[in-house]
């Protein structure tokens, strides 16, 4: 058995400082790239499988280490109620503008808004962890590392910036 793979004797383990790994491979990648990314090291995430219908919870943190751009919650407007409620009746041209204007100029903190209804009001860390171990899986994969682009962008984003 190789000296990085978990087994009856051994375990695999989050690295013991991730906060300080996560930190040391923003700054290492920003060295090589000139390009700020944010790091997580993700465990199992919490998702119910819909045909299965079991929970995995493995790890009772879904990313022990984190870099200081992940903190915070998403603060997003659930874009089907506004099309349903505010936007019905006008035609596409003009909805699709009103929504880029309504993203753009949102509260802050759509806390508890009728906007926000249906998004999810959860740590960064967790939602962002749990897509990684989705797609990564957690058989025989290995050690993956999951590459992210685009997850803060929203619809009113101007498709031509860089991500």
């Amino acid at each position: 058995m190789g000296s990085n793979q978990a087994g009856e004797s051994r375990l695999k383990l989050f690295p013991r400082e991730a906060k300080s790994f996560c930190t040391q491979v923003q700054q290492a990648l920003f060295e090589r790239t000139g390009k700020r990314v944010e790091v997580l090291v993700y465990g199992d995430g919490a998702f119910k499988d819909p045909k299965g219908k079991i929970w995995e919870l493995a790890d009772p943190v879904v990313a022990p280490g984190f870099t200081d751009g992940l903190i915070g919650t998403p603060n997003e407007i659930k874009m089907k109620y506004i099309a349903d409620n505010e936007l019905a009746g006008l035609a596409a041209e003009e909805a699709e503008r009103r929504m880029r204007e309504l993203i753009s100029s949102k509260d802050s903190d759509l806390t508890g808004k009728s906007a926000s209804l249906g998004t999810t009001p959860r740590q960064l860390t967790d939602l962002i962890g749990t897509l990684c171990d989705l797609l990564s899986g957690s058989g025989d994969k290995g050690t993956p590392i999951i590459h992210i682009q685009g997850y803060f962008d929203n619809f009113a984003t101007d498709s031509d910036s860089e991500s």
